[in-house]
């Protein structure tokens, strides 16, 4: 008897495991509201440098004002950064107005004043947005650079929680660390909607992103080991749609709440609910029996039974039983293997560093893309919701040409697609903000694919001995490439094509990397390293195919990005 012959006995996909996938589900929503929430708290409104203090009591009207204090850049609009050391009062016409002619003339007249930085601070235009830590905090100008600082802090906070909360879950449990994940992020994302200061509101941010990642491992870790096999696509599937409708939602709450203190609060309160219904949640019987604390996970069992109406055949199960069904993962846990084992052989070393360069690159251009949507020069919830709902046919599609054509060739074609249409939004000018934004769509679409894709394909390529291992290691990369993406931005200051290249490249490269990668569509899975190598030299492996690929429970992992 097989762990998973005990599931079917005390109710398979019943009542218990309905309940306890939809509301473990339920936080993957708002998991999405915190990876894109500085689009919203961060957006820059449109600034320039306030008046000179003997303005304030002058009777000009806002526009003349504005007109006789900072000049016009090459483009006709105002300064940012700059203004006049002086008032230029003979810039204002007789009739008190400042049309287009004027302004050009303006432009000309003020080419040889004499300028200074904002001195008095900056006035902001919020029509968009009644409040953001730009705003409050002034992080424009010489300070802009703050703000993708934030984001980086960010994530951050997310790869040190997954290797936190990753290695505390192995030692203490999933429920509990679940438990702590959510009190985390409620506790951390109030206190940074309460920031005083922006070092405050990083610091807080960093504990978010530490919240997150303890989120997604034991989310993923509880719906995987509390449901059979043969579900576990389907529910991982739906669960990777949950943190697609999170973004749409996420989008609406952005256009009602304005004010980035609110719009901060409202998606970090509803974790304090999420903490009280986690208490219900069932500790994994699978850890527990590998921690050598049998009888809770029998107790568990029987409790998931009584749920399910199968509350006789839960009342079999004993010591006996359960350590016979877990003889199997019992004896995997005995070896002992590191990540440097990702790399003593050759095939395993190629491999691993290819899929680096998949994971790092594609959570970079994602990155690159999701967090910096002023840039299309559209509305920014309607973008929002664009590149929120064109992850479902993106998967869905993706989903096909694995089955089909095979992981490798959808793998690198998502990437090498993704990075030519971020390449060619280069070419097409600024003001053509349609075409813009569907070259756009279409590369954060092929990310949103290639992540779906990598998720199965990683776990599909590395031995279960140390498939764990290789998962961690590969979504290290990925974080890393999150860390890296907005400071990519800060190069535009300076050359203004070159992030656009560099996000466009990088997919494009992994992708011709991924071409080195082994097929596994229909193949069995490896087990240990030697199948890894007899496989990359072309050698049979001398274990009987597998009668089918246990591992779509992989594909559950979408929860953990937030993509």
């Amino acid at each position: 008897m097989a762990f998973g012959d005990l599931l079917e006995q005390v109710g398979s996909t019943g009542r218990f495991q309905i309940l306890h996938v939809t509301l473990l589900s339920i936080p993957v929503l708002m998991l999405a509201s915190h990876n894109l929430l500085q689009n919203f708290v961060a957006a820059v409104p449109i600034h320039y440098c306030s008046a000179h203090t003997n303005l304030s009591q002058s009777r000009l009207s806002p526009e003349q004002t504005l007109l006789i204090t900072v000049p016009l850049d090459p483009t006709g609009r105002p300064e940012r950064c700059q203004r006049y050391i002086t008032p230029q009062w003979h810039l204002i016409a007789e009739n008190g107005s400042s049309s287009s002619g004027e302004q050009g003339d303006a432009l000309d007249d003020g080419a040889g004043v004499d300028l200074q930085e904002c001195t008095d601070g900056w006035s902001y235009n919020m029509t968009e947005r009644t409040s953001t830590i730009i705003s409050d905090w002034h992080l424009v100008c010489d300070m802009r650079s703050l703000k993708q600082m934030g984001q980086t802090v960010y994530m951050g906070g997310v790869l040190v929680g997954a290797f936190v909360f990753g290695s505390l879950s192995d030692r203490y449990g999933r429920r509990i660390l679940l438990l702590i994940s959510n009190m985390l992020m409620a506790v951390s994302g109030t206190c940074a909607a309460f920031s005083t200061s922006f070092s405050l509101f990083c610091l807080f941010r960093f504990g978010c992103g530490m919240a997150l990642s303890g989120l997604g491992l034991n989310t993923f870790s509880l719906i995987v080991e509390w449901i059979p096999t043969r579900v576990r696509t389907v529910v991982g599937t739906l669960t990777g749609y949950c943190y697609t409708l999170g973004q749409l939602t996420f989008a609406l709450l952005a256009y009602f709440i304005r004010d980035w203190r609110w719009l901060t609060l409202a998606v970090s309160l509803p974790f304090y609910v999420f903490f009280l219904f986690s208490w219900w949640f069932h500790e994994s019987s699978r850890w527990l029996v590998l921690s050598n604390n049998s009888e809770k996970a029998i107790k568990n069992l029987k409790s998931v039974a009584r749920f399910n109406g199968r509350h006789e055949e839960g009342e079999k199960i004993d010591i006996k039983m359960l350590q016979e069904s877990m003889k199997k993962e019992m004896s995997c846990s005995q070896g002992s293997y590191t990540v440097l084992d990702l790399f003593r052989t050759p095939t395993m070393r190629n491999m691993t560093i290819c899929l680096s360069a998949v994971w790092l690159s594609t959570s970079f251009a994602y990155y690159g893309l999701a967090m910096d949507l002023q840039k299309f020069g559209v509305d920014i919830y309607l973008i929002q919701v664009i590149f929120g709902a064109v992850d479902i046919p993106a998967k869905v599609v993706i989903t096909v040409s694995m089955s089909f054509i095979g992981r490798r060739l959808s793998q690198c074609g998502a990437l090498i697609v993704a990075g030519v249409t971020i390449l060619a939004n280069q070419l097409v000018a600024y003001d053509m903000h349609t075409v813009r934004t569907c070259l756009a769509v279409v590369g954060k679409g092929c990310l949103a694919a290639s992540f779906n894709c990598c998720y199965l394909y990683s776990g599909e390529l590395y031995p279960t001995i140390i498939r764990q291992n290789g998962m961690g290691w590969v979504s290290m990369m990925a974080r890393i490439g999150a860390m890296v993406a907005p400071m990519v931005l800060l190069m535009g200051d300076y050359m203004p094509w070159i992030p656009g290249v560099i996000y466009g490249g990088a997919p494009i490269i992994s992708g011709v990397a991924a071409i080195f990668l082994p097929e596994t569509l229909g193949s069995p899975l490896p087990d240990t390293i030697q199948d890894v190598e007899d496989r990359g030299s072309g050698r049979t492996s001398k274990k009987a195919a597998k009668e089918a690929i246990i591992l779509q429970d992989t594909q559950s992992n979408l929860l953990k990005q937030a993509a």
